[in-house]
């Protein structure tokens, strides 16, 4: 299963410590059912979109508790705005850096051209 997620075996065994994938076992040999693979996969799409683990786990959570998918869609559309939010603020401070990176590159270059 991490070959199919490209993620590494330690990555793994800590979403299992943590309780967010419960494979079945074999002896030493970890048994990945699509209930675990489709965890996985929203694991690390909530982490590409900057949840944190405990988020991640509230919204898996939800899924199998009470209030079943209802809830766990609400609860998910609550944390939309706030991920979006950060996202754009993020891209701000990106487009800000980009823009003095290129103010000083100019800058640079007229220097080095006056300078010649």
């Amino acid at each position: 299963m991490a070959d199919d997620y490209d993620v590494t075996h330690r990555a793994l065994r800590h979403y299992e410590h943590l309780g967010l994938l419960a494979p079945d076992r074999e002896g030493q040999r970890r048994i990945y059912h699509r209930r675990e693979r489709t965890r996985l996969a929203l694991i690390l799409r909530g982490r590409r979109l900057g949840f944190s683990l405990e988020e991640i786990a509230t919204i898996l959570d939800m899924y199998d508790d009470q209030p079943g998918e209802v809830g766990q869609l609400r609860y998910l559309l609550s944390q939309i705005g706030d991920r979006r939010a950060d996202l754009e603020r993020r891209r701000r401070d990106i487009e800000d850096s980009l823009r003095e990176l290129d103010e000083l590159e100019q800058r640079c270059a007229e220097d080095v051209a006056r300078l010649s």
